[in-house]
């Protein structure tokens, strides 16, 4: 069974791998929701341990980023003993909340008991959410957000995004853009593709849209924002 620890403090991250690892789990561990969403990307993970304050992206906007794709199970994590923050934790998709401190045995006996709910056949593979600093596309639904607001894309648009955002720093020619979106017997032209990633980018907002560089004589690359 494996357990993704997200948790700022590697002191925090520590002692809980140390309960866990007790009981057999295999554990990964993340510091932030960056890297909590890339580790979601290489593993098959089965429990989100989720801490709330976290810099940069929360504990809930990780939440709500993960709920997207999956129904895996998320257990927060958390100093704050305010019920409108257990509320607001559990309405954006949590399966429970644990304060902090916490003995060893009641966090075994919490993780246990979410199990025993979770169904796994409800769950949709997490792989499925490719995030992109503060861009999110998600293959099953076909949306895409940018800082947590979705923007609607045509299906063209889409799936150029969707190129762009597997592949990135790779640098396609127009030809190839052609090619893999439009297909060979398209007869449009290449003015077509930069018609499109003109729009792409109004679309992605000024604080976004340079993502999507032109490589002057060639074509265009999705810059990975790290």
């Amino acid at each position: 069974m494996n357990i993704l620890i997200v948790d700022d403090e590697q002191q925090m991250r520590d002692l809980i791998a140390l309960m866990l690892q007790q009981e057999n789990y295999k554990i990964f561990e993340a510091a932030n929701g960056r890297d909590a969403y890339r580790t979601l990307q290489q593993h098959p993970i089965d429990l989100v341990l989720l801490d709330v304050m976290m810099p940069g992206e929360d504990g809930f906007t990780v939440c709500e980023n993960i709920r997207r794709a999956s129904d895996l199970p998320i257990i927060f994590l958390t100093a704050k003993d305010a019920n409108e923050d257990k509320v607001r934790g559990l309405t954006l998709g949590g399966d429970d909340y644990i304060v902090k401190p916490f003995s060893s045995t009641e966090l075994i006996a919490r993780i246990q008991a979410v199990l025993r709910r979770y169904n796994p056949s409800k769950n949709v593979p997490v792989q499925q959410l490719i995030i992109r600093g503060e861009v999110t596309l998600d293959e099953i639904a076909r949306r895409v957000t940018v800082s947590n607001k979705e923007i609607p894309l045509t299906l063209k648009e889409f799936d150029l995004l969707h190129l762009f955002m597997k592949q990135p720093n790779i640098v396609y020619t127009r030809e190839q853009l052609l090619e893999k979106i439009w297909s060979l017997d398209y007869a449009g032209g290449t003015r077509t593709v930069d018609t499109h990633i003109k729009t792409l980018r109004l679309k992605l907002g000024k604080d976004f849209s340079k993502i999507i560089q032109t490589v002057w004589g060639i074509g265009y690359r999705f810059e990975d924002l790290k």
